[in-house]
């Protein structure tokens, strides 16, 4: 059927574009069956990333510095994604600067863009607002971290954050840091004595403790010295690809156990060749549905939603970014000039409604999936935030 003035089907359009770039052709997708769904990417962002960031700070995070770039394009994708909320990586990350203001100033700079565009955009605070976004037709912005550096030594710095919204703190990113060994920290130490005061002062105050990218000592302790259930947000299956990025069985299992949440990126530590495709998104979710249970897997794309338009252009940003990460020491292995951070068949405003249709065609039911896409995250922080 044509769906274009000139008689061009869409399924045409969209067959010649996957030729031209080397990729499978990706079919049409239908949102119909998956509109009442609650849609959250429990790390992601807002931001086009065909837009350069020439002049972009460089002690802010990549994340947070094209979230502030909102523009017509990145709204319009996100509606058309059906996304109802996002956890977006809020101030320091690595680099230079203070940790505590550059992500005081990050987050003051979020809350002007939410003010800004309060018509599309609701900040979260709890688990209600979720739901609500989803009935006032908003996209819900959960302010989160990717390091917890910005602490320092002072755990009131803790108390500071909650009063500001943030809801997600991760521990470590992928370096040791003064709470315990990120992933690719070689001694794999463990949760540190300040540490654990880090995480009874995070459950005292109700934020999420996100164990992505730690140690696997780190996230075992970390799970065991909880009082609430914690997270991994976004991470792949180690059984499946054998990267630090990756989980553990173990630690999967784990986190289920405790009433947790697990993410499933779209990165490409989930392909041991790097080239992480769908099909390869599908099987991490159905191990991580098997060891976990359904009712504590979703996703965390570790992406934005507009799709990078040049990707023979981007290949040359691409290899600058990861030799900038490994001279900075926060790359990790699985990680190369080669290796796009997602996957090629499953990007732009489709790929959640995309995703549903495959998880469907290969038996999984309706409710197992709304769960993945959404449900299961709300469940969970509603344990956490309350709401």
């Amino acid at each position: 059927m044509s769906d274009g003035k000139d008689g061009v089907s869409r399924r045409a359009v969209l067959a010649a574009v996957g030729a031209a770039l080397g990729t499978p052709a990706v079919a049409a997708v239908d949102p119909r069956p998956w509109k009442d769904a609650v849609i959250v990417n429990a790390l992601g962002g807002l931001d086009n990333p065909n837009i350069q960031d020439e002049g972009a700070e460089s002690n802010v995070s990549r994340g947070a510095r094209r979230s502030l770039r909102l523009d017509a394009r990145t709204l319009a994708d996100a509606r058309a994604s059906g996304v109802t909320a996002v956890n977006c990586t809020i101030g320091y990350v690595a680099g230079e600067g203070d940790p505590f203001e550059v992500t005081v100033s990050d987050i003051a700079r979020y809350d002007r863009m939410v003010r800004d565009h309060g018509a599309h955009l609701l900040k979260v605070l709890n688990a209600a607002d979720i739901l609500r976004a989803k009935r006032e037709r908003k996209i819900g912005l959960i302010y989160g971290f990717q390091n917890a550096v910005q602490v320092g030594r002072n755990l009131e710095r803790v108390d500071v954050f909650a009063d500001l919204g943030v809801r997600v703190v991760q521990l470590t990113y992928n370096p040791a840091n003064p709470l315990g060994d990120g992933a690719t920290a070689p001694q794999n130490r463990g949760l540190t004595p300040f540490g654990r005061e880090v995480v009874a002062r995070l459950n005292a105050n109700r934020i999420m403790v996100d164990l992505s990218h730690s140690g696997e000592r780190t996230c075992l302790d970390a799970i065991e010295a909880s009082a609430q259930p914690i997270s991994i947000n976004h991470t792949g299956c180690r059984a499946l690809v054998d990267l630090p990025r990756n989980k553990t069985d173990l630690e999967l299992r784990r986190v289920a156990q405790k009433g947790g949440f697990v993410g499933i990126y779209f990165m490409p530590f989930l392909n041991a060749e790097g080239k992480v495709r769908a099909a390869d998104v599908v099987r991490h979710i159905e191990h991580a549905v098997n060891v976990c249970g359904e009712d504590a897997v979703g996703l965390g794309t570790d992406g934005p939603i507009t799709q990078i338009d040049d990707l023979d252009g981007y290949k040359a940003a691409l290899a600058k970014e990861v030799a900038d990460r490994k001279a900075r020491g926060i790359g990790a292995p699985g990680e190369g000039p080669e290796t796009y951070p997602f996957a090629v068949d499953l990007r732009g405003p489709t790929q959640f409604f995309d995703l549903a249709g495959r998880l469907k065609a290969r038996g999984h039911s309706t409710a197992r999936i709304e769960k993945i896409l959404g449900g299961n995250f709300v469940r969970y922080a509603r344990d956490v935030w309350g709401g």
